[in-house]
């Protein structure tokens, strides 16, 4: 009797933990700090202001090989820095002030709150990066009028391209949050991100073995590349296989943090 009095006022206290409001808290704590929303910011002011240097600077001919959508979302390059970094605070950070070991008191689970600090930062940087590519673009490409690189957003695959550009530094950002929660540290996750992600696979490129450049095109940084392209060049990975190998970084860089949460004290 007292054990199912006791299962039942479990049910039904205002107070039990619930996905719902697990993510529902990571939510507010992600608004509360001032660094997301001015990295946010940031990150859509560079996206709209360097695709238009670009596109204002291009002359018909000057370059080969020139993807429009990648010209016109130049700045979507600095914003796969800007990003991750973000993602990289919202995990490290709570180690660095402290705060993950309320996050975790509360949640005794763990995982719970690693899956729901993803799911929080997919869901602000994917909308807000794409409604700034959905500016750049065609404020570039009226820029662009008259040269060889006038391509309009209703051209067929242009907008897939966009949302592709979008969805490249939304995956970015959430392999960055893996790091940081598998490092516990901002400078060990920021520098593991700018190591491993933006100068190793330079490096390795360097080997002259076809299969080495094979994958090199799958790591992070280049599948978030090829993801934008409007036409895939010979020999690159197609932008379908270029995202299903990011989201694969991403969920693979967070199920193992999630692993190590459960097996290391905080």
């Amino acid at each position: 009797m007292t054990t199912t009095t006791t299962i039942t006022s479990a049910a039904t206290s205002p107070y039990v933990v619930t996905p719902a409001r697990v993510l529902r808290s990571e939510w507010h704590k992600f608004w509360s700090v001032r660094s997301s929303w001015i990295t946010l910011a940031t990150s859509a002011v560079l996206i709209v202001g360097l695709g238009l240097i670009v596109a204002a600077t291009y002359e018909s001919g000057s370059r080969e090989h020139v993807d429009p959508v990648q010209l016109g979302l130049t700045g979507i390059q600095l914003a796969a820095i800007t990003l991750p970094v973000l993602g990289v605070l919202v995990t490290a950070g709570e180690y660095t002030t402290g705060m993950i070991r309320s996050s975790l008191t509360a949640v005794p689970r763990r995982v719970p709150v690693l899956w729901a600090k993803a799911a929080v930062l997919a869901a602000t940087v994917f909308p807000v990066t794409f409604s700034a590519c959905l500016l750049a673009y065609p404020l570039a490409q009226t820029l662009l009028s008259g040269t060889d690189q006038e391509t309009a957003l209703t051209a067929p695959g242009v907008l897939a391209a966009v949302a592709g550009s979008s969805a490249g530094v939304t995956a970015l950002s959430v392999f960055a949050l893996g790091l940081g929660a598998l490092l516990r540290s901002v400078a060990g996750g920021i520098g593991a991100f700018v190591g491993g992600v933006m100068i190793l696979p330079e490096v390795v490129s360097m080997i002259p073995v076809d299969a080495v450049d094979t994958a090199v095109e799958y790591f992070p940084a280049q599948a978030a590349g090829n993801v934008s392209a409007l036409d895939a060049l010979p020999g690159f990975p197609s932008p379908a296989a270029s995202l299903l190998a990011l989201c694969l970084w991403a969920v693979a860089s967070v199920a193992l943090a999630g692993v190590l949460l459960q097996r290391r004290d905080v």
